[in-house]
């Protein structure tokens, strides 16, 4: 059976990466999506078990306890986390997982699994990613400059994925993130079972 692997996707506000992603998904079905974990109340509109799995603290701090977590943090009282139960389960079989995640959770996953495939996707330019964070037309000069900075500083930490894909026109990214799963696939460390069972015939 073939290695699974993990995929790592970030990508600041205003990159487009949760359009791309959800078109990767319609193209690739196989490929699983990684389910967060998170303390705070459902909002009108969320479906338990969609893109979160709400929890209590107390469960959440267990969790933390046990290192069985990938990558967590605390934003304004609530936690939010990556379980490493279903990510592991999903390699082990040989699939695919991608976890959606900041430039620090992404930092924290590397650390713990070493050959997980990172994609950082990337506005085309400055110009354009201005114009997406101030589209909406709903918030003022002072807090679209902090959306733009918080932007900048992720974009500032590109360099350390495996792959960019520039969101200029949205097909051609998601047909960008495809190839970069289908040739991860054809990668030696993903087909070494190949070679293992070809040699055993000799």
């Amino acid at each position: 059976m073939s290695n699974g692997r993990l995929l790592i996707v970030s990508g600041p506000s205003g990159s487009g990466k949760d359009t791309i992603l959800k078109k990767v998904f319609e193209r690739v079905p196989e490929v699983k999506f990684s389910i967060s974990s998170i303390t705070r109340p459902m909002r009108p509109g969320e479906v338990e078990g969609k893109k979160y799995n709400f929890v209590s603290r107390e469960y959440f701090e267990e969790m933390i306890k046990n290192d069985l977590l990938l990558e967590y943090n605390n934003y304004v009282g609530n936690y939010y986390g990556t379980p490493r139960g279903p990510v592991d389960e999903v390699i082990k079989n040989g699939g695919e997982i991608i976890i959606e995640v900041d430039v620090n959770g992404a930092r924290n996953i590397k650390n713990k699994v070493a050959d997980a495939v990172s994609v950082f996707i990337m506005p085309p330019s400055f110009e354009v990613l201005k114009a997406r964070l101030t589209g909406r037309g709903t918030d003022n000069e002072e807090v679209i400059k902090q959306r733009l900075d918080a932007a900048l500083a992720e974009i500032a930490c590109a360099e350390q994925y495996d792959y960019i894909v520039v969101n200029d026109n949205l097909e051609e990214a998601v047909e960008d993130f495809i190839t970069i799963i289908k040739t991860d696939r054809l990668s030696v460390k993903r087909q070494k079972y190949l070679i293992n069972e070809v040699l055993k015939k000799c």
